[in-house]
This record gives C-alpha cells, sequence and structure tokens, in this order.
C-alpha cells in the first residue's frame, strides 16, 4: 500500500518540465511548501528536452501574448538577475511571405499585436533579405519581424530553475510515477505513486502530454492529446543569420517549418506534420528529414552543404483549439490545471508560472485574469489561433 508521507505540502506539482519548472520557483520563493514530483530521472527529461528553444510573444490570442511577454522578461533577464547563461539570444521571430494569402493574415494580426505593445512590423522584401541573408528573392513580398523575440536552451534552463527553485525550498522527487491523484469528498488530498503517498490540498497538473491519463485517476476528463513532432539539429557553422524563420506555407504531409541558429552556429529546425500524428511514439522517423530539408534548402540555399548531427522526436499535448488548460478544475476542489501548451509549453513556461502562483495566492492581475480567460479550461472552443 505504501507510506503516508506525514509531512504535507502546500502544493503538488506533477511534472518537473517547461511548465512545472517555472511554477514550482514561483510558489517555493513566495513561501508555499512545494512538493514536484516527476517520473524521469532529473528535470527537463520529458518533452522540454525536445524543445527547439524558440520564445515569442508574437501570438496572435491575447493570453498567449501576455504570457509570452512575461516569459521573454524572464528568459532575456535571467542572467542578469541570476548568474545562470541559459543561452539567451535576442535573434527575433521573422515571418516571410510569399502568398497573398500569408500576407494578409498576417497583416491582420498586427492591430492586436500592437495593442498588447509587441514590437512588430510588416516590413518590406528588401528588409527581409538584410534579416535572413541569402533567402529566395522570386515572389518574396515581405514578412512580419519581432526584434524582441529569442531563443535559448531548453535543457539548461530547465537545470537554471531547477536549481533555484531547490535552492528556496521547493522539495524534488524524481523517479516518482503518480499513479493517482487522490480524491475524497469532490477534494484533492495528495496524489499516490508506486511506492508511496503525498498529501497536499493543492495538486497542480502539469503532466503535459500526460495529463488526460493523470486526471483520469480524479474522475476528470480533461481533453488533451498528444501528437508528435520531429526535430534536428545540425553540426556548428558560422553564423550568418539568428532570427527564427517561420515558412507558413504548407507542403507535402506538413504545414509549416521553422528554423535557427543558435549561439554555437548550429541550425535547429522542426516541422509541423499534416495531418498530425497522435500517439505517444517518439521513435525517429525516415520520412522527417527528406520531407523538410527540401523546403529548408529552396527557401534559404546556404543550407545545402550544413550536415544534419542528430534527429529527434517529441510529443506536444494538444487542445481542440491549441491553447492550454489554466485554471482551477470545477468538478475536484485543489486539482489545478496548467497543461495542453500545444508544443508552446517552453515559451509559455515562466508566464504560466507566474499566472497558476499568483491564482494560488491568490493575488490575481489584471493580465493574469485576460491569460486565465484565454486558456480556460471550460472555455468554448473556437478554431485555432493564426499563427499556430
Amino acid at each position: 500500500m505504501g507510506v503516508v508521507r506525514t509531512n504535507s505540502h502546500d502544493v503538488i506539482v506533477v511534472g518537473a518540465g517547461s511548465i512545472g519548472l517555472p511554477i514550482a520557483l514561483d510558489l517555493a520563493e513566495r513561501g508555499f511548501k512545494t512538493l514536484v514530483l516527476d517520473r524521469n530521472a532529473s528535470p527537463g527529461q520529458g518533452d522540454n528536452k525536445h524543445a527547439i528553444g524558440g520564445i515569442r510573444a508574437t501570438h496572435s490570442d491575447p493570453a498567449k501574448i501576455l504570457a509570452c511577454k512575461r516569459s521573454l522578461e524572464v528568459f532575456s533577464g535571467w542572467e542578469r538577475e541570476r548568474g545562470d547563461d541559459i543561452e539567451w539570444l535576442k535573434g527575433g521571430y521573422t515571418f516571410p511571405a510569399y502568398r497573398e494569402q500569408e500576407e494578409v493574415a498576417l497583416r491582420s494580426i498586427l492591430p492586436v499585436q500592437k495593442r498588447f505593445g509587441l514590437n512588430i512590423d510588416f516590413v518590406s522584401p528588401e528588409r527581409i533579405m538584410e534579416i535572413v541573408p541569402g533567402i529566395d528573392p522570386k515572389g518574396l513580398r515581405g514578412g512580419t519581424h519581432s526584434p524582441d523575440d529569442g531563443s535559448a536552451s531548453p535543457l539548461i534552463s530547465a537545470h537554471a530553475f531547477y536549481k533555484h527553485a531547490a535552492a528556496a525550498g521547493a522539495d524534488f522527487r524524481f523517479k516518482e510515477d503518480v499513479r493517482s491523484i487522490t480524491v475524497e469528498g469532490g477534494r484533492v488530498v495528495g496524489v499516490r505513486t508506486d511506492d508511496d503517498r503525498f498529501t497536499s490540498e493543492v495538486v497542480i497538473d502539469a503532466a503535459g502530454a500526460y495529463s488526460r491519463e493523470l486526471c483520469r485517476t480524479a474522475g476528470v476528463d480533461i481533453e488533451v492529446i498528444p501528437d508528435s513532432h520531429e526535430g534536428a539539429i545540425t553540426e556548428p557553422v558560422k553564423p550568418f543569420f539568428t532570427t527564427m524563420v517561420v515558412d507558413l506555407r504548407p507542403g507535402p504531409g506538413s504545414k509549416n517549418y521553422y528554423f535557427y541558429q543558435n549561439r554555437h552556429g548550429q541550425v535547429v529546425f522542426c516541422i509541423t506534420p499534416d495531418p498530425p500524428i497522435y500517439g505517444t511514439d517518439r521513435k525517429e522517423t525516415s520520412t522527417f528529414l527528406p520531407q523538410v530539408a527540401p523546403r529548408m534548402i529552396k527557401l534559404l540555399p546556404r543550407l545545402k552543404n550544413i550536415r544534419v548531427r542528430r534527429v529527434w522526436r517529441g510529443l506536444y499535448p494538444m487542445t481542440p483549439d491549441g491553447s492550454p488548460f489554466v485554471g482551477w478544475n470545477r468538478e475536484v476542489k485543489g486539482l489545478l490545471h496548467a497543461t495542453g501548451m500545444c508544443g508552446q509549453g517552453f515559451m509559455l513556461g515562466p508566464g504560466v508560472g507566474g499566472t497558476v502562483s499568483n491564482l494560488v495566492a491568490k493575488k490575481l492581475t489584471d493580465d493574469d485574469r485576460t491569460i486565465l480567460q484565454g486558456f480556460d479550461p471550460y472555455r468554448k472552443m473556437k478554431s485555432a489561433e493564426a499563427l499556430k
């Protein structure tokens, strides 16, 4: 039956990844007795390590814009404020437009982006060619560029969040697979792992791709369905661009694809499969590179002689409309969802972490309320945001 831990906690966070770690840091620094449980051997070893590192606030949805603006503040100021080099690179995001439909879509969301204070504009083809030297000029209509966006190392960042959360008093238990959320009389009383039981009146579901499986143990069905995406990284070469390039045009078996050059000179890239590949399979495929490489080389011919060093495959915990689920569960008191990041967990993490911490502390800001409204698990589902 396991041993009941008598040292109960104020909050139990399930998952030490892109979302759970920032939540734990914020809660611990506010004085909450916080326990983080993760099935893996160390922090960031789930799908955090499969992220390619992009961080942008240039969304079309107000909730995502506000959450990611907060995240950008955290990532960009981390080394200055906390001393860790997390490989932050202020390279920006660039969405080139080659067809009228992409230009119309990108221009149409500029008003909401500017209303929420983003530094972004639709720029000329000549400016795009300056930002991305060697980009295919044929048919280029211009594009949007947001210079304040950037990138960082997901694994180094995960360790940094973990280190500071632990120093602030958060208790981490690894190789602890949470088998069930314990509910009595309609309220959370703790969780059960393979070997132990831990008590708390608040359990935060930051389990990502495994959230649905976890929440069903509490009698809750939350519609988070994982699908898989592949990414890759090249050998290092002399830096010639830093921006994240996002080509929104679809191709055979895929939607958009995106890539950037990190601080080491390596090109990191990913593609969005179409139709989605549902399930939890993380095995690399033989179709990914033949699918994405020709598209990248056609867009930026200078990439053609760079050798790919490694490929991998990770999971996106998807919701029906492409936005996260963040908020209290209405059926089970004390169960708080922070999941369904739809492949954007790394960039959303610190922003969502701040909102969740404020929610637990009952100190919500106006921005928090906008974020929670947009990410409400009980919202009426609409179509996915324009830049998903």
